[in-house]
C-alpha cells in the first residue's frame, strides 16, 4: 500500500514514525495536491479526481524509489492528481496527544510527501481545514506553488464556529452524541449539503436516500475517526492564524488564487472567505456557488470548471492583475465569479472604531457563548453515563433502606460504595 513517513515522535521511550496514506490518479507533467478537510479521507476528493484526470482508477502501487523517478519522466498535457489521509485520520497514523497537530504540522507532511512523490512544483487545492495546511503550506514554501485553491475556507480560530442558531446546535449535539456510522451519516448529510439537494428525486427515491447509504458505507469501511485524531484536527483549526507576513508572502509570490465557497454552508460562513479573498487582492478571485460546505461534491461541475480555468490561467502565465481584473459575472448555475471580492468599508473615525469594537465584542462574545453551550452538552452526556453506571447501585440502596423485618429497627445505609452498597449499623428506633 502507499504510505510515506513524514515525520517522527517520541511514544514513551521509543520513537515512532508518522505515516501518510495516499493515492495518485493519472498521469501528466501537471501535478495536483488535493488536501482534505477536519475528519475526512482521501476518497472525499473523488469528484474532483474524476474532473481532472478522467478516471477514478488509482495509479499503480510504485516502491518509493520509483515514484522520483516516475515523476521526473512524465509529460504532455495530461495531470497527476495525489490525495492523502491527513494524519489522524483514515489510514495515516493517529498520534496521541493534539499537540502533535496543526496547520504548520500538517502542511510539512504534505510538503515530505511532495518530496517522496518527486514532486518540485504543484496546484494546491485545499478543502475546509484542508485549506488552512494549504494556506501555510503556500506561506511556507511558495517557491514549491503552481497555484492555489481554497475551498469552503475560513481563517481558522473563531472564523471555525457555524453561524449561531439553533439547527446548528442541534446538529452539534447530535454529532457529539453520534457513536456509529448510522448516527454520524444523518448529521454529516445536513451539515454537508443543503435541503434542496438532499431533497432532489433521484429516480425511486431522494438523493438523501442515495448518499446516507453512501456515507454510512464509507465510514464503516474506514472506521469512526478516534477522539485523538478528532480532538487533535480541531486542535489544529482552533490553533490556526495567517499572519500578515504570510498573506504577504502568498501575495507577492505570484501564483494564482481561487477561493471557491457555498452560500449556504454553515459550518465556514461565507463572509470569512470572503475576508481573506479580499486580503490577497491582486492574485485571489471569489467564485460563490450555490451549495454548502461540501460545495465540491454538491455542484462538482462548477468546481472543477473553476480548477481548470486557474491550472489553464497558470499555464497561460496570465499575470495576476489580468485575473483579478476581469469582470464579474454569473453563470446560469448560480455561480458568482469576482475577483473583487464584496465587502464593507467601515469607516476610521470614532464611528467606525466604535464600530469594529462591537465586531470584536460580538465576535468574542459569541465564542464564549458556544464555549458554554459546548461544555453544557459535553456535561449533559457525561452526567447521563453517571446515571446509567449507578442506577442499578441506587436500586440496591433503596431495598436495603426498606424498614427490616425486626420490629424496632431499621437499617440505614450510610453511602453506596464500589460494590454498590454499605450498610451502617443498626439503629433502634
Amino acid at each position: 500500500m502507499p504510505y510515506c513517513e513524514v515525520d517522527r515522535y517520541q511514544n514513551g521511550d521509543e520513537w515512532d514514525g508518522v505515516r501518510l496514506f495516499y493515492r495518485r490518479f493519472g498521469r501528466g507533467a501537471t501535478k495536483v495536491l488535493l488536501v482534505i478537510g477536519l475528519a475526512g479521507t482521501h476518497d472525499s476528493w473523488g469528484p474532483q479526481i474524476k474532473g481532472l484526470t478522467g478516471s477514478l482508477e488509482p495509479a499503480a502501487d510504485d516502491e518509493e524509489s520509483g515514484d522520483a523517478a516516475a515523476a521526473e519522466g512524465d509529460d504532455g498535457d495530461g495531470i497527476e492528481v495525489c490525495c492523502f489521509d491527513n494524519r489522524g485520520v483514515g489510514r495515516s497514523s493517529v498520534l496521541p496527544h493534539k499537540s502533535y497537530y496543526s496547520t504548520v504540522i500538517m502542511a510539512r507532511d504534505a510538503l515530505a510527501l511532495m518530496d517522496h512523490l518527486g514532486w518540485k512544483k504543484a496546484h494546491v487545492f485545499g478543502h475546509s481545514m484542508g485549506a488552512m495546511i494549504s494556506c501555510k503550506l503556500a506561506a511556507m514554501a511558495p517557491h514549491r506553488i503552481c497555484s492555489l485553491a481554497l475551498l469552503n475556507v475560513t481563517g481558522g480560530g473563531f472564523q471555525c464556529f457555524p453561524k449561531l442558531d439553533g439547527q446548528m446546535l442541534w446538529l452539534a449535539f447530535r454529532f457529539l452524541r453520534a457513536r456509529t456510522p448510522e448516527e454520524r451519516a444523518l448529521v454529516d448529510l445536513e451539515t454537508h449539503y443543503t435541503k434542496e439537494y438532499l431533497d432532489e428525486k433521484v429516480g425511486s427515491c431522494t438523493r438523501r436516500t442515495i448518499l446516507y447509504q453512501e456515507y454510512v458505507k464509507g465510514i464503516s469501511s474506514t472506521g469512526m475517526q478516534s477522539n485523538c485524531g478528532f480532538e487533535g484536527q480541531v486542535n489544529a483549526c482552533w490553533t490556526h492564524n495567517m499572519t500578515t507576513k504570510e498573506l504577504d508572502t502568498i501575495r507577492s509570490a505570484g501564483f494564482l488564487v481561487s477561493v471557491i465557497h457555498g452560500r449556504s454552508d454553515i459550518i465556514a460562513q461565507l463572509c470569512h472567505a470572503r475576508r481573506l479573498a479580499e486580503r490577497l487582492i491582486p492574485v485571489a478571485r471569489m467564485v460563490e456557488l450555490h451549495g454548502a460546505h461540501l460545495v465540491s461534491h454538491e455542484r462538482p461541475e462548477e468546481v472543477n470548471n473553476a480548477l481548470m480555468e486557474l491550472i489553464k490561467a497558470t499555464k497561460s502565465m496570465m499575470k495576476p492583475e489580468e485575473w483579478s481584473s476581469q469582470p464579474e459575472n454569473s453563470s446560469e448555475t448560480g455561480a458568482l465569479i469576482s475577483a473583487r471580492p464584496v465587502s464593507v468599508t467601515i469607516r476610521t473615525d470614532d464611528g467606525g472604531n466604535a464600530a469594529i469594537a462591537v465586531y470584536n465584542l460580538l465576535a468574542k462574545l459569541q465564542l464564549s457563548f458556544l464555549y458554554v453551550i459546548g461544555v453544557i452538552l459535553m456535561g449533559f452526556e457525561h452526567m447521563r453515563n453517571i446515571v446509567k453506571v449507578m442506577k442499578p447501585k441506587q436500586n440496591s440502596c433503596k431495598l436495603l433502606s426498606e424498614p427490616s423485618r425486626r420490629p424496632g429497627i431499621f437499617m440505614s445505609p450510610q453511602y453506596c460504595g464500589d460494590d454498590g452498597f454499605r450498610i451502617a449499623s443498626p439503629k433502634t428506633s
